[in-house]
């Protein structure tokens, strides 16, 4: 595992990220596996595309981390330097992509068959494994965002601190702090309540499925107008990757929901639907998606804040389920009285604001929301954000090319 660690490193140059994915190798293994294949391994874009679509997807989010990595893997790859210059210098095929980077980054809901029709139709069309492809790095590069600013790593350092083998960066003598941050502290209970929660609720009755329902509604209602901070434009060398800067995630309370854009799991789920459908359009990466989800989905020490011998199923399950809250996606078969239970107000602030606007993101947010866990449960939580995100992104996405095969 070190050998791949470092080999990965000296490939990737993501020595920060995978340092601190170092805590957790079995899912560490998963991601670089995938990482590797959609990127440099045997696959119908050519490698600048790759890299290029990765600087799409990372500009969405501000993302200079990723951003200034894949600027220099797209030239020693004999990228063309025009391409860098903006997306009016880059093939007309690959700046089409651009409508769906932004719809899957802000609001995948939003995404129908009539997007993929305008991209595998007519001049520069692409082919349905080209754009399965895309469509893979783009939520891969998304969600990976995500992580990158929940862990605090977008701002590269000459001198990082490195604790236990992690790099860090050195905390600002000034920080961010507004009436958002202000509230998300007020309660503020430690871990000891949620663990006592998640052993009751194991002794309560099943909900019905008109219950359900309703406390999906009550959530969704809560998700509106919980932005933390205001957009801040954009630095000069991120202008030239990104094109309507002001499209952002939408709160549910503004979204104008269509018989297209409601997304019930189990009409369309990744095991029944997805696994199947992208490994038609890119061959051979379910499998490698399917691990790393599952990894993350099911990954457990069976600890909580120090403490050990906690089962913490029902915790992993709330955070995965409120990001698809989050999305407007309902799973049926859950509770999410479990949600509003174990997931208190500030740690789900964190969590909205990493998945839908993680640019925003600073470390008193971070600070505050997961202070109580320690250094590789907060890490851990912060992969189940990014894996909750992508397989999110990837299902709106794969549910509208069915429709459009159909």
């Amino acid at each position: 595992m070190e050998q791949f660690i470092s080999n990965a490193n000296t490939v990737f140059g993501l020595d920060h990220v995978t340092n601190i994915m170092k805590f957790h190798s079995a899912y560490l293994e998963t991601f670089l596996s995938l990482q590797e294949f959609i990127i440099y391994g045997e696959g119908p874009l050519p490698i600048q595309y790759r890299h290029f679509i990765a600087i799409m997807a990372a500009g969405r989010h501000k993302c200079t981390y990723l951003i200034n990595f894949h600027k220099k893997q797209f030239l020693e790859h004999d990228g063309d330097p025009k391409w860098l210059n903006g997306l009016s210098y880059v093939p007309r095929k690959l700046r089409n992509l651009y409508e769906i980077n932004k719809i899957l980054a802000h609001r995948p809901w939003l995404i129908t068959k009539d997007d993929i029709k305008k991209v595998v139709k007519g001049p520069n069309s692409w082919s349905m494994s080209d754009l399965g492809h895309a469509i893979t790095l783009l939520v891969h590069f998304h969600s990976l965002c995500s992580f990158v600013f929940a862990c605090n790593l977008n701002d590269e350092i000459p001198r990082p601190v490195k604790v236990a083998g992690v790099y860090f960066r050195r905390r600002s003598k000034t920080c961010f702090r507004g009436s958002a941050d202000e509230s998300i502290l007020s309660d503020d209970e430690g871990l000891e309540p949620i663990m006592e929660r998640m052993k009751k609720l194991g002794d309560v009755l099943p909900a019905s499925e008109q219950e359900r329902i309703q406390q999906y509604e009550l959530l969704q209602s809560q998700l509106c107008d919980s932005d933390t901070s205001a957009d801040n434009g954009l630095e000069p060398g991120l202008k030239p990757f990104v094109e309507d800067s002001g499209y952002c995630y939408l709160d549910c309370s503004r979204r104008q929901f269509t018989q297209q854009s409601l997304f019930i799991l189990q009409e369309f789920s990744w095991d029944h639907h997805g696994y199947s459908l992208i490994n038609q359009l890119f061959n051979d990466i379910g499998l490698l998606l399917d691990k790393k989800f599952k990894t993350a989905y099911n990954m457990t020490y069976y600890t909580m804040g120090g403490r050990h011998d906690i089962d913490t199923t029902r915790f992993r399950r709330a955070i995965w389920n409120y990001i698809y809250c989050i999305y407007g996606m309902r799973n049926d078969d859950y509770d999410y009285e479990e949600v509003t239970q174990l997931l208190r107000s500030q740690l789900r602030v964190f969590v909205k604001t990493a998945t839908c606007y993680p640019e925003r993101l600073n470390k008193t947010h971070t600070e505050n929301a997961l202070k109580h866990f320690e250094l590789s449960e907060k890490i851990h939580i912060n992969l189940m954000i990014m894996e909750a995100r992508m397989q999110s992104e990837l299902l709106f996405a794969l549910r509208a090319v069915m429709n459009y095969m159909l």
